[in-house]
């Protein structure tokens, strides 16, 4: 399988609570990411949700404070969305005004 990730992704536990935006529900999910880069992100759910499906996403900053997280707060209320759905989980790219800056040159 050939990678066709653009953008490589840093392996790190964020608390995120994610909110269906178009799924006719009030659903709220509190998850943890696996990894996240400068435009999405994969978190693992057994729940499956259709390619397309948005969502809003509120992350929780670690208390170590990572450098690369710096502008974490932009991310508060921000949308995606899911680019693929499998069992393990899911992956959302970020709307534009969601990419983390920071983390453009991992």
């Amino acid at each position: 399988m050939t990678e066709r990730r653009k953008h490589n992704r840093a392996k790190i536990k964020l608390p995120v609570r994610l909110k269906a935006l178009d799924s006719g529900t009030n659903n709220v999910l509190d998850l943890t990411t696996k990894d996240i880069s400068f435009t999405g992100v994969f978190i693992p759910t057994l729940l499956s949700f259709p390619e397309g499906t948005q969502f809003e996403l509120d992350f929780t900053l670690p208390h170590d404070n990572h450098e690369e997280f710096r502008d974490i707060e932009s991310l508060k209320g921000c949308s995606g969305r899911v680019v693929r759905s499998h069992p393990h989980g899911i992956a959302i790219h970020f709307e534009r005004e969601c990419q983390i800056e920071n983390l453009k040159a991992l």
